[in-house]
């Protein structure tokens, strides 16, 4: 008898997995940790985080509202969207860029301002890889401003959008270096893991670790998790029905595509090779009847060569 094996730590790529981890008050200090591993610069360095309701309103009726995965501010006024993205989607980078606008026209006090805004960071956790090659097969990390095309400078500093490719990461357990590693490792194994590797010792894992083992959690976070699984594994499932479609459709279409292509040129090529033997037919005719051969190239286009050979 096969017994189902099962998962010891939460898979952070579900909705209810990472908002467990780093949308509550209660973890806010793996957030805190995450951020800074990933930006690794004392000048922002977060000691602390609000959370804001991940729900915002468009302004007016019909408007669109944005849902985000986990929305705060920290201390001095800077504002985080932090997304886990699961597959690719057709307009992802728009969206990314409307979500920014929410926490940018929610700074615009009533009454008299300046116009003076605080920094807004957009981050994407990708379980892809973007189109077409955008980037290197080794650069995993983006982070993205607003630049002058001429010279590359920064022409604002205040938008900023970071973009983790998370299939692109492939260190070891040996190979983890800096916080940044470890973070990223964390989360691309976190529910493969039977036990805490040895290279995960700092305090905050110890917290990530205790807080992602599913046999900590109450009943009704278990059943939360499981339908948040569920949801997980039919959206891959939809989406890898989808795009074997689209690729059957693709190469149905590209055989068929290249049969007619393929027909045509035999037809043509038919057609060529018809009424070059219908010339050498008359002039093999007109060469047995005496007429010179430069008599027999003038009315069938042939060379004095291809004459000669008849």
């Amino acid at each position: 008898m096969v017994l189902e094996e099962r998962e010891r730590y939460i898979n952070p790529y579900t909705d209810f997995g990472f908002k467990k981890l780093f949308g509550t008050e209660l973890n806010k200090d793996l957030l805190i940790s995450f951020l800074n591993a990933l930006f690794n610069d004392s000048s922002r360095e977060i000691t602390d985080i609000s959370y804001l309701n991940t729900e915002r309103l468009g302004e007016g009726y019909g408007d669109r509202r944005a849902v985000f995965d986990v929305y705060c501010t920290t201390n001095s006024g800077k504002r985080f969207i932090v997304e886990m993205q699961k597959a690719e989607q057709e307009y992802f980078k728009d969206r990314s860029v409307f979500y920014a606008t929410v926490p940018i026209r929610e700074q615009a006090p009533k009454g008299k301002w300046n116009y003076r805004l605080e920094d807004v960071y957009t981050i994407g956790i990708l379980n892809f890889i973007f189109p077409d090659g955008e980037y290197p097969s080794d650069s995993f990390r983006h982070e993205i401003k607003l630049k002058d095309v001429e010279d590359n400078h920064v022409f604002y500093d205040k938008l900023t959008f970071v973009y983790l490719e998370m299939p692109k990461f492939n260190k070891t357990e040996d190979e983890l270096e800096t916080m940044f590693d470890k973070w990223m490792f964390a989360l691309q194994n976190l529910s493969r893991l039977l036990e805490r590797p040895r290279a995960l010792q700092e305090r905050v894992f110890t917290r990530l670790f205790e807080m992602a083992e599913i046999a900590r959690f109450t009943p009704k976070e278990r059943q939360e998790y499981e339908e948040s699984k569920k949801e997980y594994w039919d959206y891959y499932s939809t989406m890898e029905t989808a795009h074997k479609k689209g690729l059957q459709k693709g190469l149905q279409k590209g055989l068929q595509k290249g049969l007619q292509k393929g027909l045509q040129k035999g037809l043509m090529q038919g057609r060529a090779e018809g009424r070059a033997e219908g010339r050498a037919d008359v002039a093999r005719k007109m060469k047995a009847s005496g007429m010179s051969a430069e008599q027999i190239a003038q009315f069938t286009g042939l060379s004095l060569e291809e004459i000669a050979k008849l």
